[in-house]
């Protein structure tokens, strides 16, 4: 199979991942889903997604991950979903460079999906606004729709109530601990607390230091269900106080600098697993559309 890139004729479009830089679990409502409060950044860790706009409506994922069904494959459930929204007669080609590991809990099929939204959006010509394609994307996760409005935020509710917020674009290093952690395993778990008392997003970025504001509730659950999780928490926390993203599997760090965080990269015992990634609280999402808006 060709890869896009090498005809030279269209660029891709990132996907970026997300950390979630403390999460607390404050209730839990009466369909069982849980009441969160978290905040959302994203780091410059991207998949990267091709389109190839089809003359007719067919939705073709040219290089699927193994075990994964078109029925159960984010990017092409939210191409379908956009398309039987807006009535398009156009399909698409998608080819997604995978960089970002799955069940890490650092939103790649989330992300993967809220950028399809919104290259299709531009790609078929849809004019659909921010506020409806976010709206499309809760459908699809309830981390869809940060990405789809690619600003760093507060999130409340299931996730999807988003504030934005501006908290320090710090270095981080991110491990991959040689497992995945299914978020319903996680949120299932009779041990897991459910009862944080809130937090104000002043408070929050008031005390914005080396040592993030908060924990996540997620965390101690994981360390105990997950070994290789606990263990790549207590390695980072060597160098820096280390935390969970999500429901797992991934465990981040903040440093104050990129050369403070990547003389720690060498150190970790598989280097393929830890990465080096700046914080970033507007997505390379939007700037890739702010790309397109000057074609």
């Amino acid at each position: 199979m060709t890869h896009p890139a090498e005809s030279g004729a269209v660029a891709s479009w990132p996907a970026p991942a997300k950390l979630n830089l403390f999460l607390h679990i404050v209730g839990r409502r009466s369909d069982g889903m849980h009441e969160l409060q978290t905040l959302f950044q994203f780091i410059d860790w991207c998949d990267q997604l091709w389109f190839n706009v089809r003359e007719d409506s067919e939705i073709v994922h040219l290089n699927p991950l193994p075990g994964v069904s078109a029925a159960t494959d984010l990017c092409v459930r939210a191409a379908v979903l956009l398309q039987q929204y807006s009535g398009s007669r156009a399909g698409v080609d998608i080819h997604i460079d995978k960089q970002l590991p799955m069940g890490g809990g650092i939103g790649g099929g989330s992300s993967d999906a809220a950028t399809t939204l919104v290259a299709l959006n531009r790609l078929w010509q849809l004019h659909l606004d921010t506020g409806t394609l976010a709206g499309l994307g809760l459908q699809l996760g309830a981390d869809v729709p940060v990405f789809v409005c690619g600003q760093a935020a507060w999130a409340e509710g299931v996730g999807e109530r988003l504030t934005p917020v501006a908290p320090v674009e710090s270095w981080f290093l991110v491990i991959k601990p040689d497992c995945e952690v299914p978020t319903g395993q996680i949120f299932n778990a009779a041990d897991l607390t459910r009862s944080t008392p809130p937090m104000t997003i002043r408070d929050f970025l008031a005390a914005d230091n080396q040592r993030l504001p908060g924990h996540n509730d997620c965390e101690p659950v994981a360390r105990r269900q997950f070994p290789a999780v606990a263990e790549a928490l207590d390695w980072l926390n060597q160098f820096a106080p280390a935390r969970m993203t999500g429901t797992g599997a991934c465990v981040f760090a903040r440093f104050e600098t990129e050369a403070d965080a990547c003389a720690v990269v060498e150190k970790y015992p598989d280097t393929s697993r830890i990465h080096c990634a700046r914080g970033l609280n507007t997505s390379p999402l939007l700037q890739r559309l702010a790309m397109e808006d000057k074609l």
